[in-house]
C-alpha cells in the first residue's frame, strides 16, 4: 500500500476516536493524552538513545504534568515537569547533564504540550470548542500544506531541515488554518471575530514551527520518521509535533483574551 493511502486509512480510523475522547473530556481524554505522551516519549528517547535519557523519569514526569493539568491547572502541570529533575537525579544516583537534559526536554515538549490540550479542554463552557478548534485547524493546515505542496510546491521552505516542505504548502496551510479557526468560532460567543483571526494566525505560525522542530531533531538523529506505529503517518510524535506547539500557543492566547 502506498504511503498516501495508508495515511488516509489511518486517519479515517484514528480521527473519530480522538474526537470522541476529546469530546468526552475528563479522564477519557487524560487517558488519550497519557498514552500519546508515553508513546511519543518512547519514540523521542529511542531517537536520542545515544544520549542515555533517563526514560523512567521522563515517563513519570510527563504523567505528573498531565495529572497536574487535570487536577490543579497550569501551575501544577509545571510542577509535574519540575519533578522530572528530582526523579532523574534519584534514579541515576547523581547528575549527568546530557542525559538529564534530553529527559527534561522530552517532558517539557511532549508532556507540557499535551497538558495544555487538557487545560484548553477544561475552559468553562467552551473547552470542547477550544480544543477541537485547535485540532481541526492544525489538521486542515497540515492537509492543505501537504496537498498543495505535493501538487504545486516549487520553492523549498527549509531544505536543510525538511526538504519536502515548500513555501506554497506553507501559505496554503496558513490560509486553511486561519479559515477553519474562523469558521469554528464564528458566532460561538467565545471569541470575537478579530480575536478568532488572531488565534488562527498564532496557530498557523506555531504549528509549522512545531513540525520543523521535530524535523530538525530527526535530521540530527538521522532518522526519517519517529516510528512506524501509524504506517504512512510515521510515529505518534510525527502526528502530534505541530499540535504540541499549537496547544500551548492557543491556550495562552485564549487566556490573554480573558476567555479562560
Amino acid at each position: 500500500m502506498s504511503a498516501f493511502w495508508s495515511r488516509i486509512l489511518v486517519a479515517a480510523a484514528g480521527i473519530p476516536l480522538v474526537l470522541w475522547l476529546v469530546y468526552l473530556g475528563g479522564w477519557p481524554m487524560f487517558g488519550l493524552a497519557a498514552v500519546a505522551a508515553l508513546i511519543a516519549l518512547h519514540e523521542l528517547y529511542w531517537m536520542t538513545r545515544t544520549l542515555r535519557p533517563v526514560v523512567l523519569a521522563g515517563y513519570l514526569g510527563a504523567l505528573a504534568a498531565l495529572l497536574g493539568a487535570t487536577l490543579g491547572g497550569a501551575d501544577w502541570a509545571l510542577a509535574g515537569l519540575m519533578s522530572t529533575l528530582v526523579i532523574a537525579f534519584v534514579i541515576k544516583g547523581g547528575v549527568s547533564t546530557v542525559s538529564v537534559s534530553v529527559t527534561v526536554l522530552g517532558v517539557a515538549w511532549i508532556g507540557l504540550g499535551l497538558a495544555h490540550a487538557l487545560l484548553l479542554r477544561d475552559i468553562p463552557e467552551h473547552g470542547v470548542l477550544a480544543v477541537l478548534t485547535v485540532l481541526l485547524a492544525v489538521w486542515a493546515g497540515d492537509a492543505g500544506a501537504y496537498f498543495i505542496g505535493l501538487l504545486f510546491g516549487r520553492h523549498k521552505l527549509a531544505p536543510t531541515v525538511s526538504p519536502g516542505k515548500t513555501w506554497e504548502g506553507l501559505i496554503a496551510g496558513i490560509v486553511a488554518t486561519i479559515g477553519v479557526t474562523f469558521l469554528a468560532l464564528y458566532e460561538a460567543n467565545f471569541l470575537s471575530i478579530p480575536e478568532s483571526l488572531v488565534l488562527g494566525a498564532v496557530i498557523a505560525i506555531a504549528a509549522p514551527l512545531g513540525d520543523l522542530f521535530e524535523s530538525a531533531l530527526k535530521r540530527d538523529a538521522d532518522v526519517k520518521d519517529s516510528g512506524r506505529l501509524l504506517a504512512g503517518h510515521g510515529g505518534v510524535l510525527d502526528r502530534i509535533d505541530a499540535l504540541l506547539f499549537a496547544w500551548v500557543a492557543a491556550y495562552y492566547v485564549v487566556v490573554a483574551f480573558g476567555a479562560a
